[in-house]
């Protein structure tokens, strides 16, 4: 999707400076609104690798749970001149599950809902032009999931299941592009952004209570691509 972004926020780049000011200031509060690409990649520690005709008949497993990442974001910047320091708070919902059915894990199968994320971060930026601002990122970052057990075999004599909903920390890194607008009339500097961010999270760790000494952990990594639209007051 990242190559459909790019042309878009270099031509808005390129025509903004038709209608605003030459240069701006970063400084200041801001509010954004945010919608991108969102993928999280679900991995147990005992992963199969099955073709046709195995236990499960199946090419193999689908690990990753992609979907459409939508939400706002607070925060507040600083201007040194050529430098750039904010602090930024954000709050996220993801369309992204992963079906039921999906094998993973044998003789278990189970299933990923994300539901919302909440970033808690500080970046540090350069300016590549008066109004241009390149920026890495990073902070704490906490993911809920609903996450879910089944037996998959009827006839092998166990009848297991096991449903969790619980909040899952971690930490986030990310890397984007900020333009300003100018003043589009909305009362405030307006700006438009492009950013990727990888958010690694704690495991989820299940007890197998029909196999002594075996522990299940799923693994949990979230990339996106992500667009936004702000106003800094």
């Amino acid at each position: 999707m990242i190559k459909y972004f790019v042309p878009a926020i270099a031509t808005i780049c390129l025509a903004a400076p038709a209608y605003a000011q030459d240069d701006g200031s970063f400084t200041g509060a801001k509010g954004e609104v945010l919608v991108g690409y969102d993928t999280l990649r679900s991995g147990s520690s005992t992963d199969l690798d099955v073709a046709d005709g195995d236990l499960f008949d199946t090419d193999g497993p689908d690990e990753s749970i992609d979907g459409i990442g939508y939400g706002f974001a607070l925060g507040y910047d600083y201007d040194f001149g050529n430098a750039v320091i904010g602090l930024e708070g954000e709050f996220t919902e993801s369309t992204g599950e992963q079906d039921s059915d999906e094998i993973i894990s044998a003789p278990f199968g189970y299933r990923i809902d994300v539901s919302r994320d909440i970033y808690l971060g500080a970046r540090l930026g350069l300016k590549a032009s008066p109004r241009t601002l390149v920026y890495a990122k990073g902070g704490y970052t906490s993911t809920r999931v609903e996450a879910a057990f089944d037996d998959q075999l009827a006839d092998d004599g166990f009848d297991f299941d096991l449903d969790t909903d619980e909040s899952i920390d971690g930490f986030r890194v990310g890397a984007g592009v900020e333009h300003l607008l100018g003043n589009l009339g909305l009362g405030a500097n307006s700006y438009i952004k492009l950013e990727y961010r990888f958010s690694k999270y704690d495991d989820l760790s299940f007890d197998d209570e029909i196999f002594a000494d075996n522990t299940i952990d799923i693994d949990l990594d979230r990339h996106q691509i992500m667009t936004g639209f702000g106003i800094r007051f």
